[in-house]
């Protein structure tokens, strides 16, 4: 067993020590940067969100490069009253470097006021959400496009109209958020799908097991979100008032690191294709958050964790 410190006079923090993984023709860290939580303060994707101080989204932005993070994700829905992680994004990373990849979705919709709409479903409604993305990032071409499901019914018309996009070199490449086992299936027989983002974290249904499982047999990425919040704990703040499980417990009093730094280093050791995309405001939760990337969990560790899983 090692035992870590995220104190950086002592410990170099890099995302390159959680190691590499191909999306399409792109190699990226498999820690990298989640911008939900970017443009406000406390919870996200609400309508009277606090906005976040601008210099400080943008220093965590530049932070987290620094840091060896060369993978973000991002959307056009993701934004608070005078804040847009897209455009924050923009502001602080522009010109971007040449390593960096930039994933965003689409097909959520929002309104001017924050509150939701109807997913995007027409081929005309997603090209708009194309290019607000493009528009917003200061880019003519986006790097990975996540087509961001609700429900089980057939994607082909929205992922070909995405794949049309493609071929049009308005995106490099395809993903899936949000999907079932079957999506996955319908969606490569339209165009390569480079990566799934899921929901995913310990306690995490069979269903999305199967997902990471079939991504895993076929080279594809899987990106797991609220990784750290855990099943059902989706929208709100990681155990706000409610215990932790005793076994992440346990194997983070080990290691001397928070149980949120188990939790994304217990996604990372489901396979070599399993990215993570941790998100955070704050410049010491950032490192906390790069630095679970270094951690090696025990064969030991890895099958409490395992039974806490399927429990």
């Amino acid at each position: 067993m090692i035992r870590m410190t995220t104190d950086t006079s002592t410990t170099t923090v890099n995302a390159a020590d959680s190691g590499t993984w191909t999306l399409g023709d792109r190699t990226v860290h498999r820690i990298g940067f989640g911008a939900m939580r970017l443009p406000q303060t406390g919870p996200a994707l609400i309508p009277d969100a606090v906005p976040r101080d601008r210099d400080q989204a943008i220093a965590v932005l530049r932070r987290a490069l620094e840091l060896g993070v060369n993978h973000i994700d991002t959307a056009a829905f993701y934004f608070s009253p005078l804040r847009s992680a897209n455009e924050l994004i923009n502001r602080a990373l522009a010109p971007y470097r040449d390593d960096l990849v930039i994933a965003t979705k689409v097909g959520p919709a929002r309104t001017l006021n924050g509150g939701w709409a109807e997913h995007a479903r027409t081929p005309e409604q997603l090209r708009a959400q194309v290019e607000e993305n493009l528009r917003q990032l200061g880019r003519d071409q986006l790097d990975l496009v996540n087509l961001r499901i609700l429900g089980t019914d057939s994607i082909a018309e929205r992922f070909g109209a995405l794949a049309e996009l493609r071929q049009a070199g308005l995106i490099r490449h395809l993903g899936l958020s949000n999907i079932h086992p079957h999506h996955l299936a319908e969606a490569q027989a339209i165009a390569p799908v480079v990566c799934v983002q899921n929901p995913y974290g310990i306690g995490a249904s069979a269903q999305h097991d199967e997902v990471l499982r079939l991504c895993g047999e076929q080279g594809i990425a899987f990106v797991p979100f609220y990784a750290i919040a855990g099943a059902g704990r989706e929208r709100g703040t990681a155990f706000a008032g409610e215990a932790e499980l005793p076994q992440v417990e346990a194997v983070a009093q080990a290691h001397g690191v928070s149980t949120a730094q188990v939790r994304l280093a217990w996604t990372l050791h489901r396979g070599p294709h399993v990215l993570a995309i941790p998100g955070t405001g704050d410049l010491a939760h950032l490192t906390d958050n790069i630095a679970a990337g270094s951690l090696r969990l025990s064969a030991d560790e890895l099958a409490l964790l395992d039974a806490a899983h399927t429990a």
